[in-house]
């Protein structure tokens, strides 16, 4: 309340309201005074009530020198009114009573109220201070998380860049190899033109020894009834001498084949080198978008 109350106060605003037709009750009171606690008014009340009987005790007029019956006709009306005035005053206290009575269980009600509201109130407190103590928690656990998916983000980027940088040395690595490939065809193709044409000059060679064995043959045979054992003799040379042209020119020719072979093999091997190192290539990028595509963190 805003300031204290004096007995005199409550009893002041108890005669106000008598005076102005009301039964004077303990709210009818703190709303007259605009203050006042309900446990305060009461005991106020109370002695207001006490002492109406005396206040309104008038003073007993003096019939000493009355008639005697008048007297004592005046003694009954007067012992009457204090009768009727005392009776009017306990049912009036009675009802004050009963209506504080019905005042204080309200009040009872209403403080067990508070204090189950209080209870809630304290049980709502201690679990939002649990939800606050969960969120902070919560909270701590997401920034650490953040941090190690930064971390993690700052690694896959550092590993990109070093992919990126080893995918440059792959792709430099695949121009040397090309340009190293071209070089090998063209030898390869060199080396085939030449083995080519040793093998040509070889069968060259062979049918010119051939066909001046046969020339010689020619010769030898026209000049055979003169000379027939230098013939013999001679055929005899001339014949081995065909066969070892022969023999060469058949090693000619299979060198020329093994040769020819081998460039085939060798032009094939050549080919396939670009395939490889493309599908190699291909690989790798396929690895590294798979990489790039695996989910962080």
């Amino acid at each position: 309340m805003a300031r204290g109350i004096t007995e005199t106060d409550v009893h002041t605003a108890a005669d106000e309201l008598v005076a102005n037709g009301d039964r004077p009750t303990v709210e009818r009171i703190r709303a007259h005074l605009g203050t006042g606690s309900p446990n305060t008014v009461t005991r106020w009340l109370d002695t207001w009530w006490k002492n109406l009987g005396i206040r309104l005790q008038p003073k007993r007029p003096d019939l000493k020198d009355a008639p005697a019956a008048l007297a004592e006709l005046a003694g009954q009306w007067w012992a009457l009114a204090l009768e009727h005035a005392r009776e009017s005053v306990l049912e009036e206290l009675a009802d004050t009573r009963q209506s504080l009575a019905a005042e204080y269980d309200e009040l009872r009600v209403q403080q067990q109220s508070f204090a189950h509201e209080g209870s809630a109130l304290h049980a709502k407190a201690t679990a939002s201070a649990q939800s606050e103590r969960l969120a902070l928690t919560q909270v701590a656990e997401l920034r650490q998380l953040v941090d190690q998916l930064q971390s993690q983000l700052a690694e896959s980027a550092r590993q990109r860049a070093s992919t990126d940088q080893r995918l440059e040395q792959v792709e430099s690595a695949r121009r040397a190899m090309e340009a190293r490939l071209q070089e090998l065809q063209e030898l390869a193709r060199s080396e085939r033109d030449s083995l080519i044409e040793h093998a040509r000059s070889v069968e060259n060679r062979a049918a010119r020894e051939v066909d001046q064995a046969r020339q010689q043959a020619k010769e030898l045979q026209i000049r055979s009834s003169s000379l027939e054992k230098l013939h013999a003799a001679t055929e005899q040379s001339l014949s081995g001498a065909l066969k070892a042209a022969q023999r060469t020119a058949t090693e000619a020719v299979k060198e020329a084949d093994r040769q020819r072979a081998r460039s085939e093999v060798l032009e094939e091997q050549l080919t396939k080198i670009p395939a490889a190192i493309e599908e190699a290539f291909r690989a790798r990028q396929r690895s590294a978008t798979s990489k790039r595509k695996m989910p962080k963190g």
